[in-house]
């Protein structure tokens, strides 16, 4: 690939049903590219993980995706409450999700785990009262 490929994403935040579509655009888009299968599966667990962050605790917002020649970066920004504590939200098992989202199945506090479990890198900046921004990098080469 010769050059950065972009890709945005609206991520409604009021629609359980549409969270993942992304993902799965992405997982295409990477297989095109002839991306490694490895590396493919991370992506989309933690893109996955994200939008569905971005649906129960961001109240929606937007993925950004740049794939490059050696990594791909992947942006999830909302303007929701934010993160009262960060390292908290890494524990695995907690979980701020509300009942509705539990009563779909979600919010079992594996987001944040996940993401940086099968992400390189994860980078999280959150405001109170402003919204979070999650930032995933996964190396290609």
């Amino acid at each position: 690939m010769s050059q950065n490929l972009k890709l945005h994403y609206d991520i409604n935040g009021s629609d359980f049903t549409i969270a993942g579509q992304a993902s799965s655009n992405i997982k295409k888009v990477l297989k095109q590219l002839g991306v490694a299968p490895d590396i493919i599966r991370k992506a989309a667990i933690s893109m996955y993980e994200g939008e569905i962050n971005t649906v129960i605790h961001g109240k929606g917002g937007a993925a950004d995706v740049e794939i490059t020649t050696d990594k791909l970066i992947i942006t999830f920004t909302d303007h929701g409450p934010g993160i009262r504590d960060i390292d908290q939200a890494m524990q695995e098992g907690f979980s701020t999700a509300t009942d509705e989202a539990r009563e779909l199945g979600f919010g079992a506090g594996m987001g944040l785990p996940n993401m940086k479990k099968y992400s390189d890198e994860l980078n999280i900046t959150s405001r109170l009262g402003e919204g979070t921004t999650v930032e995933i990098v996964i190396y290609i080469a």
